[in-house]
């Protein structure tokens, strides 16, 4: 199932629908949604590469790998010994990493950025260390939720954020995280802060992603989901030397259909032995 506008008088016995996405944005206002059928999502299938992802893309920034290709493609070295270089890399290890949204890929990243000498911060909604729930595939995340030095709640935003050298959204879009992070947010963070969005491009404001990146109250942007997408190309973004834009990737894997297989056939099990299924959508969140 594509999109969820199929009849459902045509599918009467049907109980259940396994998504190979992890997003449902696109079945809000579709028959499947307004039905009592079960719906799971395809949720941590995607959390090794774009925790991948989100470590390269904290690195690109962090030593301006974007000036880099810049000046290469102008031919032009950029080093005087004398002079102050725009080079001066914001090292990972003992920088403070924020998780917005710590679900399967969140956990990925703080494993990934531990593994680097960060210190991580979290949110979720009840700001408690959590059990993992989810699916993700062996040896990845953080099951016990013990990686991060604290958490957050979404409200508790302005107390974390002035701690933040870098800040990863990995939110689900819906109605609350609609914007979530805007103009008061992006003031909150230190000017050499990090921003990477592997979320929703609706979960940022880009006027005002723009406008901090423009007076050099941000110290770069890495942006594989942009709102609308395709980014316009008039978007001043595409042209800024600290920011890296990506279409949509960062989900994308050699493996990814195995570990969608491997999660479909534990949800059949589940299913069939009349147990709680991975990834079950909750309507009432709208995700």
């Amino acid at each position: 199932m594509v999109n969820g506008a199929f009849d459902l008088k045509q599918a009467p016995n049907l109980r259940w629908v396994q998504l190979e996405s992890a997003g449902v944005n696109q079945l809000h206002n579709t028959p499947v949604w307004q039905s009592d059928v079960a719906i799971t999502t395809a949720s941590g299938v995607h959390a090794v590469q774009i925790a991948e992802y989100v470590l390269m893309s904290l690195l690109a920034l962090g030593y301006r790998l974007p000036l880099a290709q810049r000046l290469q493609a102008k031919s032009e070295w950029q080093r005087d010994p004398f002079e102050p270089t725009p080079f001066k890399p914001l090292e990972l290890r003992n920088a403070t990493l924020g998780i917005i949204g710590y679900g399967a890929i969140g956990r990925q990243v703080a494993r990934l950025a531990t593994a680097f000498g960060m210190r991580v911060l979290a949110t979720k909604r009840s700001g408690r260390l959590p059990a993992f729930d989810g699916w993700t595939p062996e040896g990845t995340g953080d099951l016990d939720g013990t990686l991060p030095a604290q958490y957050y709640t979404l409200d508790e935003l302005p107390e974390m954020l002035p701690a933040c050298d870098a800040v990863v959204l990995a939110l689900p879009l819906a109605a609350q995280t609609k914007h979530l992070f805007g103009k008061a947010e992006l003031a909150l963070l230190p000017s050499h802060a990090l921003l990477v969005n592997i979320g929703r491009g609706g979960l940022l404001d880009h006027d005002a992603l723009i406008a901090v990146l423009r007076e050099g109250r941000l110290g770069g942007a890495a942006l594989d989901v942009t709102d609308p997408e395709p980014l316009p190309a008039e978007s001043p973004l595409w042209h800024m030397e600290n920011v890296i834009i990506t279409p949509h990737i960062s989900g994308m894997s050699s493996h990814y259909n195995d570990r969608a297989v491997e999660l479909f056939a534990e949800n059949l099990r589940r299913y069939l032995h009349h147990e709680s299924l991975l990834n079950e959508v909750q309507r009432d969140l709208g995700y």
